[in-house]
């Protein structure tokens, strides 16, 4: 799969998920938030063991929401791993440059994170007046304190300063960021799928409390998978035509 606004090849068991809009220092519209939900879909239908998501150009990972175009359609939570979409396999966020506001909330969901040296991530939602509420869940995931100062300060958290609190697992040499990031997708890739997907599911589904536009989302995508399935135009059709349904439970 690629697509002009993200990217997905697969070498050796191993994808590396690139959102590819660099010019518009990699903002999440309707079509990115689209495609990098459809790369997951992608990467779980695959043989591939484990995911880098990644971004291109120097400037930014991803400066967040793009306020042209804010993904309404999809939103932004159906591109989240484990919120929108689930994924069983180990996802690596190998992040450069900025890193701002939703764009985090993607970092967050993923199960490890890299840093280039020039990383720099903030949340200025409070400082904006705008807030989806996906980082709430970041309070369970890093010390209460730390989740605070982040959610309501809006400074700026550089590559040691996330390192030093938990946001990420490693800072990485300037220009070796995906050798890094490679070093652990080849670890994830030999390891046994079985294993790392049963511990995937038990933190996720029972161990990391979820906040509560995490728990709205999950109801939303059981109700968008109805609303969106063939079964309710089925019913729509079989109604104007006078007829018995025939459902297909899809």
């Amino acid at each position: 799969m690629s697509s002009d606004l993200v990217t997905y090849e697969s070498n050796d068991g191993i994808a590396v998920i690139t959102i590819n809009r660099p010019e518009k220092m990699n903002a999440l519209s309707n079509g990115v938030v689209a495609s990098i939900r459809d790369a997951f879909i992608k990467l779980n239908e695959s043989d591939d063991r484990c995911a880098i998501v990644t971004s291109a150009g120097d400037r930014a990972f991803s400066v967040g929401a793009d306020l042209k175009d804010p993904p309404r359609d999809p939103e932004l939570w159906e591109c989240m791993p484990g919120v929108g979409v689930n994924v069983d396999k180990p996802l690596i966020a190998a992040v450069k440059g900025y890193c701002v506001g939703g764009a985090y909330c993607l970092v967050q969901f993923c199960d490890i994170a890299i840093a280039d040296e020039t990383a720099d991530f903030f949340y200025p939602e409070a400082q904006i007046g705008f807030c989806g509420g996906l980082i709430a869940g970041l309070a369970a995931r890093l010390p209460h304190k730390i989740a605070m100062e982040f959610m309501l300060s809006g400074k700026h958290f550089d590559a040691q300063r996330a390192y030093e609190t938990c946001m990420v697992n490693k800072v990485a040499p300037e220009g070796q960021l995906m050798e890094v990031a490679m070093d652990y997708a080849t670890i994830f890739r030999d390891s046994a799928p079985l294993v790392t997907g049963m511990l995937k599911r038990f933190v996720r589904d029972e161990v990391v409390n979820r906040g509560p536009s995490e728990l709205s989302a999950l109801a939303r995508k059981d109700l968008l998978a109805v609303s969106r399935s063939e079964d309710q135009q089925e019913g729509g059709r079989a109604f104007r035509e006078k007829r018995k349904p025939v459902f297909q439970g899809r």
